[in-house]
């Protein structure tokens, strides 16, 4: 039995897959986008196809019933004159009655009309056409009350409903008086159906199928639109499926001027962003490994060589003093990616206060005189005019610090000399304050200097961070060494506190690096 058991279990399992396959196939169809939009075509093209056959038909009905009504209105004048002609003609103390003397409805009545005579008295005189017994008494009962004495000719209309032909049809009434000798009059009733010919009833018959065919027709056209539509859709999620992080030069290159194609050129520009951003991922990490591998590589070769057998002591100060000048590169490399790390992280926070640019920078040359004398250069300041700011101390004298190393790095020639200015001008922005650090050295090519600020961007790739270029005698007890990331914090740095800095070289005249900072701004105390 438990085999029989888990036998119908796997083939009701069986059966049931297809089923589950289509709806979920089903379920995820009406939950697309093409069939919402031509659902949502199809519903109001519905509504507008109802709005108009309610329009059409009550349009028809109103003129139908209009023409009807003139036509009884007609006929009821033509019958009435004929009975009271007949009743001029009728002896005074004849036998004969009035409806004796017109008993065949095909003399004057149309197809499907109703005559009805009704007495003085209420009783019914004469009665000619297709009309019920029940139906009869409820309209003798109608027209009796709305009787006016006096009147020649009255026009009520009755929206009843009478039997003929086995069917129930809507019919209107007309009535006029026939007066008899004496005081009183028999009323003449005449009715005739709205809709005779039946087209109202093949109207609404040709606007329920004209409809639903138009629905079919919009449900199937619309669908097809749709998928036409969403088609650029299935690309870029065709694209987005395929694209990895290892695959993101693709493109989907549309090039429609329309909403999706709109949607499509930010994708490609989202893209082209992600796949800098992991070049440069990549790139830092590459650079990064790079710059720690060579300064490890020398500690150990120092260590190795300095325990490798006995040295005087002078040797193994000298090995002592590279290890600690490669570890002092190693920290300040660390330092520099941890300040990067923060700043990418939104972690750095500045702390505004109103300060003197002019200040700082004299501050920073002061500090960096020293090393600028060791290295023989002639570090010198311009006018340096009182320029109050907004800006975290802290973070400016790190941004003035990193160009003026950078300057005292890279100055060549007889006379190696650093120049310092700060000063003020007004732009379109208001008034702005600006810092100013420029050296005599070899300069940068135009092909260098769009990536100048690139992290572990080195214009002389064989330049090592223990020699400067084009001085083989100068070491790391003479030159700040560099990594590539003392500009990319520079350019946070200026661009954090709404600055922009920037950068003119000329080959073998040096460059100039310019920082311009707004004056009189406010900064939140928040992460950036």
């Amino acid at each position: 039995m438990q085999a029989l058991s888990i036998l119908f279990k796997r083939l009701f399992e069986l059966l049931m897959r297809p089923v589950r396959f289509i709806a979920h196939r089903t379920w995820l169809f009406l939950r697309s986008i093409r069939f919402r939009l031509t659902a949502w075509f199809v519903i109001i093209l519905g509504f507008v196809l109802l709005a108009f056959s309610s329009f059409v038909y009550s349009r028809q009905a109103r003129d139908l019933r209009a023409v009807a009504l003139e036509r009884l209105l007609e006929s009821t004048r033509q019958v009435a004159a004929l009975y009271r002609f007949a009743q001029v003609f009728l002896p005074p103390n004849s036998q004969q009655s009035l409806p004796d003397l017109i008993n065949s409805e095909e003399q004057f009545l149309q197809k499907d009309q109703v005559l009805v005579l009704i007495g003085s008295q209420g009783q019914i005189l004469q009665k000619l056409g297709p009309i019920s017994d029940a139906d009869l008494s409820k309209l003798v009962t109608l027209e009796t009350n709305q009787i006016a004495s006096n009147d020649t000719l009255t026009l009520p209309i009755v929206d009843t409903s009478v039997k003929g032909d086995g069917s129930r049809k809507e019919y209107l009434f007309a009535m006029a008086t026939i007066p008899l000798r004496g005081n009183s009059f028999d009323l003449l009733v005449l009715g005739s159906p709205v809709d005779p010919g039946g087209q109202l009833r093949n109207l609404a018959l040709t606007l329920l199928l004209g409809s639903l065919a138009t629905l079919v027709i919009a449900l199937a056209g619309g669908y097809w639109l749709a998928n036409r539509a969403m088609h650029p859709v299935k690309i870029i999620t065709h694209a987005a499926r395929e694209i990895s992080e290892t695959d993101l030069n693709r493109r989907l290159n549309l090039h429609s001027p329309d909403e999706l194609g709109e949607l499509a050129d930010t994708f490609d520009q989202m893209l082209a962003k992600l796949n800098a951003a992991f070049n440069r991922q990549r790139q830092f990490t590459a650079d990064a490994s790079h710059e720690l591998r060579t300064p490890l590589t020398i500690v150990n070769l120092e260590a190795e060589r300095a325990l490798s057998s006995r040295h005087s002591s002078d040797e193994y100060q000298q090995a002592l003093e590279v290890i600690q000048s490669e570890n002092e590169f190693m920290i300040r490399l660390v330092n520099d990616l941890m300040t990067l790390a923060r700043m990418d992280a939104g972690q750095a926070v500045l702390q505004p206060e109103v300060l003197d640019l002019s200040d700082v920078a004299l501050e920073v040359v002061e500090r960096l005189a020293p090393l600028a004398v060791r290295n023989n250069i002639k570090i010198t300041t311009g006018e340096l005019p009182e320029l109050v700011i907004n800006g975290d101390r802290q973070f400016l004298s790190q941004m003035l610090s990193n160009l003026v190393e950078n300057a005292i790095k890279y100055t060549r020639g007889q006379e190696k000399r650093v120049y310092v200015e700060t000063g003020c001008r007004n732009s379109g922005n208001g008034a702005q304050a600006w810092v100013q650090v420029s050296d005599n050295g070899p300069g940068i090519t135009p092909e260098h200097l769009q990536h100048i600020f690139d992290r572990f961007y080195q214009v002389d790739k064989a330049r090592t961070h223990g020699t400067a270029e084009g001085d083989s005698t100068t070491t790391e007890t003479e030159s700040p060494s560099g990594s590539g990331l003392g500009l990319s914090i520079v350019q946070w740095i200026v661009q954090a506190h709404g600055g922009q800095v920037s950068v003119k070289s000329e080959v073998g005249k040096g460059s100039t690096f310019e920082v311009n900072l707004p004056m009189e701004i406010n900064y939140p105390n928040e992460p950036l």
